[in-house]
């Protein structure tokens, strides 16, 4: 039930939809054919002339700052941002106006060593514009509209095109700055055919690969491995089950381990077909978390008998990996929800429930315990003082006698 509703709650939320409408008419031009790209509520419209190559487009984006960025490009050879030959609009630093002027992201760029500095481009750009929605009398803030427009001479019978698009919270000088870097900033490409409108499927087949990653993810190491956890500590001191409390912890346990390692070789596998995208932490906890749980998984093995002398070391091993291991994966899974950009989504407030489901059922049962055991103690005080009274009587009675 909790996979199919994080599922559906994933693939449902607005940043996983298309969430604006494409158009091919503008107050100025009309355009063949439009297309509703998958991020920052962007759009494209076209037309393309097979007879001399030529390609008439507008790009449909909004601003996130006032003194912000918007651009869109075409790499030439691969589906990414490095060799994106961009035009980018903003405001003038001197004037106000908004200004176009073109750019190369080469290497140089994307790791950030020198500034991004306008140039000439080596692609045939005939015309190129940019206007706010609203004419002249718009003003550039956070959510503004802007219309790109451009004529590009392609290369004839070539008709796939790497279309790439953006926008960034700054702008030095004339040199725009790094663009925010959440999941779907990073996803701002596709690939295009203008002469048939077709997409490349591949950012749906990413996009359904990561919302597999983050629910498996989710259940297994944020959810099943918690509850496998609360199984050992509380359900073991109920001498009326017997050994079931240590079956349902360790098939809890392996269900977890063994469907977060699926979780875990997706997320291996996105990494390989997103070539420059490296998210740091979120990588270093899941790599934490997967060795922490197989070490669990593999200490089963060597678990020593009740009556070693070593059991009380292995003991100590496995409740603070155990442990470690929870904590590790619960925090990944929030920081997996900040990747993805689902921050703010109803999959994250479920997650949020789920977990906190099993917090107040965690801090139910330790008073419950504690209670149990004061209870405990206090009657065996009562004993010992029962026993020792009788004892007491019974010398007094004797020495009497």
């Amino acid at each position: 039930m909790l996979i199919l509703l994080l599922h559906i709650l994933l693939s449902f939320h607005p940043n996983g939809v298309f969430s604006s409408r494409c158009v091919t008419k503008t107050s100025s031009k009309t355009f063949g054919k439009c297309l509703t790209l998958p991020t920052q509520e962007a759009s494209i419209a076209w037309s393309y002339h097979p007879h001399n190559a030529t390609l008439d487009l507008a790009f449909f984006g909004s601003f996130i700052s006032p003194s912000g960025w918007v651009g869109w490009g075409i790499n030439p050879t691969s589906p990414e941002m490095t060799g994106t030959r961009a035009l980018i609009a903003f405001p003038d630093p001197n004037s106000g106006q908004l200004v176009l002027l073109p750019y190369l992201l080469d290497p140089t760029v994307k790791f950030q060593k020198s500034p991004l500095l306008s140039r000439p481009l080596d692609i045939h750009v005939l015309t190129s514009s940019a206007t706010l929605y609203g004419g002249h009398m718009a003003t550039i803030h956070n959510g503004a509209t802007i219309q790109i427009y451009a004529t590009i001479k392609l290369v004839p019978n070539k008709t796939k095109i790497h279309f790439v698009w953006n926008r960034g919270l700054y702008v030095q000088g004339y040199s725009p700055t790094i663009h925010p870097t959440t999941i779907n900033d990073l996803s701002s490409i596709t690939t295009i055919d203008v002469l048939s409108g077709a997409t490349a499927t591949s950012h749906n087949n990413l996009k359904s690969l990561k919302i597999v990653h983050g629910v498996l993810n989710a259940i297994s190491w944020g959810f099943l491995l918690p509850i496998g956890a609360l199984t050992a500590r509380y359900l073991r001191h109920i001498q009326s089950i017997g050994p079931v409390w240590f079956y349902a912890h360790a098939g809890v346990q392996l269900s977890g381990v063994f469907l977060g390692t699926v979780g875990f070789s997706i997320g291996i596998k996105l990494g390989e077909l997103s070539p420059g995208r490296v998210y740091g932490l979120h990588r270093k906890l899941g790599f934490a978390a997967f060795c922490l749980g197989w070490l669990q998984t593999l200490a089963l093995l060597f678990r020593p008998k009740t009556t070693h002398k070593f059991r009380k070391y292995w003991k100590s091993y496995h409740h603070f990996v155990g442990y470690a291991c929870v904590v590790l994966g619960v925090v990944n899974c929030f920081q997996g929800f900040e990747v993805m950009g689902e921050s703010n989504s109803y999959a994250k407030l479920v997650y949020c429930l789920c977990v906190s489901s099993l917090v107040g059922v965690c801090i139910a049962l330790e008073v419950n315990s504690w209670v149990i055991f004061c209870r405990k103690a206090k009657e065996e005080k009562l004993k010992r003082e029962g026993l020792f009274g009788a004892i007491s009587e019974r010398e007094s009675a004797s020495s009497r006698g």
